[in-house]
């Protein structure tokens, strides 16, 4: 396998958690009439702190599923804030091909679960990359110091729209979505800030899907939905990725999966622990 195909297997294995609630593909999709959802504050209902979810990330290569490495997501409160992390990882039996140790971390503010705070320290092989970005919510603003490292940031402000997410804030927000009254076709519009841009989110709701099951884990009764992605180097155009969350009071994401442009990838549920509820939607 050649250093360049596993790095895309990597990063885009990596990225599976994030990339299931981020921005979406310009062209307005002719399949999901729009939801309207209160875009400005959400009460959460759905996890506390001290939760903390592992996801281990697969890539098919020839038929075969490869464990490339695993995603950690934790909930925890600092300063009256929701403090959100998520740390991902190759395998040590991987990382003479290919390394990655990626961290990302938001602060939320608990009565809207809109981001306040929001932090990159990206290593992925020889590529670095160190972002803070202070979201001002009442003037529209976004304020980035962005460089290779910590230490070399430089500091540049933007205009974006009202009631802002970034990667993070995004996935717990649509966690306390409450879907039973979707249809299914149906869509949920997001906007977040990613990499000095605003990008419009689209999710598609597919609907529930009962006995789903979850490899180590059992079978579940299930919400299915579909983010659009971005064309590029790992997907191609038209990728559709799915996502199962369990269905029950938690929303927890049990399963991803996606075509890329080498292959195909998943992320699966590897151990959960300080859910705010049991996990009734486990049937077996």
């Amino acid at each position: 396998m050649k250093t360049t195909s596993f790095k895309i297997i990597v990063l885009t294995c990596l990225t599976a958690m994030f990339t299931a609630f981020t921005p979406a593909t310009v062209n307005e999709p002719e399949w999901n009439p729009q939801v309207t959802v209160e875009p400005c504050y959400m009460v959460n209902s759905a996890f506390q702190v001290g939760e903390e979810i592992v996801y281990k990330l697969y890539y098919n290569w020839n038929f075969v599923w490869l464990s490339a490495g695993e995603v950690t997501f934790r909930v925890g409160e600092q300063d009256g804030q929701f403090h959100l992390s998520a740390e991902g990882r190759t395998y040590s039996s991987y990382e003479w091909f290919f390394k990655v140790r990626d961290y990302y971390e938001t602060f939320v503010d608990k009565f809207s679960l809109l981001p306040t705070v929001s932090i990159r320290d990206v290593n992925e092989g020889k590529y670095t990359l160190y972002e803070k970005v202070v979201f001002d919510q009442d003037k529209n603003m976004a304020t980035s110091d962005r460089g290779k490292t910590k230490e070399t940031t430089q500091r540049k402000e933007y205009n974006v729209d009202e009631c802002m997410h970034d990667m993070l804030s995004v996935i717990y927000y649509a966690r306390n979505i409450e879907y039973n009254e979707f249809e299914a076709g149906q869509a949920f519009p997001v906007k977040i800030f990613m990499d000095k841009k605003v990008y419009p989110l689209q999710v598609k709701y597919k609907g529930k899907e009962s006995d789903k099951k979850i490899k180590g884990q059992g079978k579940f009764n299930t919400i299915k939905f579909s983010p659009e992605v971005i064309a590029g180097e790992v997907f191609d155009e038209d990728t559709q990725m799915d996502v199962w969350v369990s269905d029950d009071e938690n929303r927890i994401p049990l399963l991803i999966e996606s075509p890329v442009s080498v292959g195909s990838v998943k992320a699966v549920l590897k151990s959960h622990s300080g859910l705010r509820y049991d996990l009734d939607a486990k049937v077996n």
